[in-house]
């Protein structure tokens, strides 16, 4: 068995007391033992939200990050001073490429705010491209380098090559996957890489059933067309898993999700249990 629970998301769980950021994180707790995923925005809302949990930080055995932003990274800091001497990181090789949002003509830093000599200072990093177990049935999906499908993109984001303003490509953008009894689950970050996209490289390279589908889906600027593709394939392609969206997956997109698969969708604000 293994449990999920969501530590930090746009929103808490009603009548709680949870604490909400635009951020994402979550704890899970496998029989190899225990992974953070992700950090949050600020690093306050996970500390308060895992003591109301009972979550020991210093119990956790491995970090992976899912991508560079600040919204995924702004914990670390906060998260490191709890965490032992030395855990593991698990993350892309682009993990410290610089990263902005283009607001008018000015360039505003979005990426980590910790460098890879402060960082090693406390973990062992472990960046690879290639999918990578972290502890028994859980793995990293590695980068997600076939995109046919519409990627979760922002406009505004940009990274610098040889002095040039460029999009962002999000190499370093990838998921969890959990191997369970039926299949996998996959847990998301943010989907900059696309939920479809996503979702075809976890059957391709782990070649079992996607039996459920948390965290942030990007859909939040999806047109109308997107919406649709994404349902038809959760539809016929991936035989309708179970879908626990949050963070970035958008309310429009919630909505859309909810008309389509009913109960099969569930909310997954922070201080939300999932169990597979």
């Amino acid at each position: 068995m293994i449990q999920v629970h969501c530590l930090v998301d746009n929103s808490a769980r009603r009548s709680s007391q949870f604490w909400a950021e635009h951020g994402l994180s979550f704890h899970l707790e496998t029989p190899g033992g225990r992974v953070l995923f992700d950090t949050g925005q600020s690093g306050q809302v996970l500390l308060h939200n895992a003591g109301q949990l009972g979550i020991d930080l210093h119990q956790i055995d491995a970090l992976a990050l899912s991508h560079a932003h600040y919204d995924h990274t702004g914990g670390l800091e906060h998260f490191l001073a709890h965490s032992r001497p030395g855990i593991p990181l698990y993350a892309h090789p682009d993990l410290f490429r610089e990263r902005y949002a283009q607001r008018a003509d000015e360039y505003d830093p979005i990426g980590m705010r910790l460098s890879r000599a402060d960082l090693e200072q406390h973990v062992t990093l472990s960046l690879s491209a290639d999918p990578v177990e972290i502890l028994p049935g859980v793995w990293t999906t590695g980068e997600i380098a076939e995109r046919p499908e519409f990627e979760g993109r922002s406009e505004a984001h940009r990274i610098r090559v040889d002095g040039q303003w460029q999009p962002d490509p999000y190499r370093d953008d990838f998921s969890l996957v959990l191997e369970v009894e039926d299949g996998v689950v996959v847990l998301c970050g943010c989907c900059h890489a696309g939920l479809l996209n996503t979702l075809k490289h976890v059957r391709r390279v782990f070649r079992r059933d996607i039996m459920a589908v948390a965290g942030g889906m990007h859909l939040a600027s999806a047109t109308d067309e997107m919406l649709h593709r994404t349902i038809d394939a959760l539809r016929t392609t991936y035989g309708t898993p179970r879908l626990y969206p949050g963070h970035c997956t958008g309310e429009r997109a919630y909505v859309a999700l909810t008309q389509a698969f009913g109960e099969r969708v569930q909310s997954c604000p922070a201080g939300t249990l999932l169990t597979f």
